[in-house]
């Protein structure tokens, strides 16, 4: 196993990525199958393949203005568009030859994305890496306006799998999981989000 490789459920043509969110912005959102006001564009907005990483993040759904989580169906060309757009969030000397370098392709950069450790079912951390992507500025409007294909609220899922883990039963806990894979991706894409 690559230390970095993007695990999603996905299809030829979608890709499933997650977001946590109050009710005041997942509520509406789910009415209007888009992310709409309070909703704020200006702000990068982080998106994660990862269901276990996005549990991680949220707490099983319990963290403040965490509470309600999103599976987010988006178009394929799409997140492979915020993916050649992106620079890495950190400095990285084998992909960059000097900070100043990096941190202009930074500021730049409509989208981000880091590495972080993936999670097991009990949250603990794995020896390879789980990707979040950042959308800001441009990739903002092309998520929200473009993008999104559906919206689909999981915390009763989220919910479940947390429940069973609590009463020991870690076999049922995992039959709930998403299928995720290993997501090909273009070479030149793979480079430039540091797959490795």
């Amino acid at each position: 196993m690559r230390q970095r490789e993007v695990r999603a459920v996905y299809t030829d043509t979608t890709v499933t990525v997650y977001q946590a969110y109050p009710a005041e912005i997942a509520s509406p959102a789910l009415l209007a199958g888009r992310f709409e006001p309070p909703f704020k564009r200006e702000r990068m907005t982080w998106i994660k393949p990862s269901f276990l990483w996005m549990m991680y993040r949220c707490g099983w759904a319990t963290k403040p203005c965490q509470e309600r989580v999103l599976a987010v169906e988006i178009r394929r060309d799409g997140f492979e568009w915020a993916l050649g757009h992106a620079s890495l969030s950190h400095f990285d000397p084998d992909r960059h030859a000097s900070r100043a370098e990096w941190s202009r392709e930074l500021k730049s950069s409509p989208v981000r994305v880091q590495w972080d450790p993936e999670r097991s079912l009990r949250l603990a951390e794995l020896p390879y890496r789980s990707l979040q992507v950042g959308l800001g500025a441009e990739a903002v409007s092309r998520y929200v306006d473009g993008w999104i294909v559906g919206l689909t609220e999981v915390t009763g899922p989220a919910r479940e799998i947390r429940a069973r883990l609590d009463a020991g039963d870690e076999a049922g806990a995992a039959a709930l999981l998403p299928d995720e894979r290993v997501m090909p991706l273009s070479p030149e894409v793979a480079a430039r989000v540091g797959v490795a």
